[in-house]
């Protein structure tokens, strides 16, 4: 079977020992870092879809999350083989077994503090996706621990290990020194996503990164925490200057996994920040009154918005909830998580947008209303059509 290495490709040429005509297959392959042999994982097979390889093979950290599930989803149907790191049970991370074909989604056990399970994730595969993010701090696992000394580790291994892409994704109001707004310091999880973008960076230098806001989507921590019981009293919503001073952008969880595969694709996007944002902008206030309007709990179910500083139960209640669940927070209702929705979205003009990576951004009235449904009060009922009117949109801020 001759071989000939043409400009970084091996072109092979099989000739069936049949009377058939000769076949030519012409397959493209990179070499290894040491320059002398293939690297067989980047050779691409198939027409395309879940049952080809594009040449892709990808480790997603935090796979189980949110936002991992739509990536490994949106990766697995372009055809990327997936390494796919968990922690703790591994029923938790199996449901991601058909995001690509037979043999394409691989399974491995690590710990972020553990450099031999890392390099064992990465050690095949030309992509490194870093998804890892807490909202709240255990006594395991600070801010520090995941935003910060995890990343760069990852970082590190994975160039250490000659991985050609990583992607990391922040947090668009990521600062050095934040002003507070619900707390009396600066956001610890705010300082901890801007000194974690310096060390991926600094580890591995052609990294991307993309800051999103407030992602929304099924199964999300933003529109849910606003329908939970544990948010609300009874019909009272408590919201930082009633929601007056906030300015929010949130973005369909679809159209950041969008944006990342985009960036694995396009070598360009290499040392760049996106920002990942959605496409227009809210007053707090109008979303909320907004989201419980389409749950069709408006003011004549009792629903009231009002300033959070008036209510001397919010302290107690949010204590209490971290008390009884020492694990995590109730409903997400937790300091920290009222600092990140008093923030307001602020889009740097100079930086580039989702757009830039050819997505096309999701509109919040277009896709809101079915992820709310699930939340609407007496759901059961069986309503007319028409019976219930449609809540106007909120007002677009310019």
């Amino acid at each position: 079977m001759p071989t000939a290495a043409l400009s970084g490709h091996f072109v092979t040429k099989i000739k069936p020992t049949t009377n058939a005509l000769s076949v030519v297959y012409i397959k493209s392959a990179s070499y290894s870092s040491d320059g002398n042999k293939p690297n067989v994982a980047a050779y691409k097979r198939g027409t395309g879809g879940r049952a080809s390889f594009n040449g892709i093979v990808a480790t997603v950290f935090g796979c189980t999350g949110f936002v991992g599930r739509y990536v490994c989803n949106k990766l697995g149907k372009s055809g990327a083989q997936l390494i796919l790191p968990y922690r703790g049970d591994f029923y938790d991370a199996q449901r991601l077994k058909v995001a690509g074909d037979l043999g394409q989604v691989l399974f491995t056990p690590f710990d972020i503090r553990d450099e031999e399970s890392i390099a064992k994730s990465v050690q095949y595969s030309n992509v490194v996706i870093n998804l890892l993010g807490r909202d709240y701090e255990t006594k395991n696992f600070k801010y520090k621990d995941i935003h910060v000394d995890g990343p760069r580790r990852i970082a590190r291994i994975a160039r250490e290990m000659g991985v050609e892409r990583f992607i990391h994704v922040s947090y668009l109001n990521q600062s050095p020194n934040p002003k507070p707004l619900v707390l009396k310091k600066p956001s610890e999880f705010k300082i901890s996503k801007h000194f974690g973008e310096l060390a991926v960076r600094e580890e591995f230098p052609t990294a991307t990164v993309l800051r999103a806001s407030d992602i929304y989507g099924s199964e999300d921590r933003f529109l849910r925490s606003f329908a939970s019981a544990a948010r609300i009293h009874s019909q009272y919503m408590p919201l930082y200057k009633n929601g007056q001073e906030t300015y929010k952008a949130p973005v369909f969880v679809s159209d950041v996994a969008q944006g990342i595969v985009n960036a694995i694709r396009d070598c360009d996007t290499k040392c760049k920040i996106y920002q990942a944002a959605g496409p227009r902008k809210y007053l707090l206030a109008d979303l909320v009154d907004w989201f419980y309007a389409l749950m069709r709990k408006d003011e004549s179910w009792g629903y009231q918005r009002y300033d959070m500083k008036y209510d001397p139960i919010l302290p107690m209640k949010i204590m209490f909830l971290n008390m009884i669940s020492p694990a995590y927070p109730l409903g997400g209702l937790h300091w920290e998580s009222l600092e990140k929705e008093a923030t307001s979205d602020i889009i740097d003009d100079s930086l580039p947008t989702l757009e830039d990576l050819g997505v096309q951004l999701t509109n919040m009235e277009d896709q809101v209303p079915w992820e709310l449904k699930p939340f609407r009060a007496h759901q059961y009922y069986i309503a007319k059509v028409g019976e219930f009117p449609t809540p106007p949109n909120p007002k677009i801020q310019v």
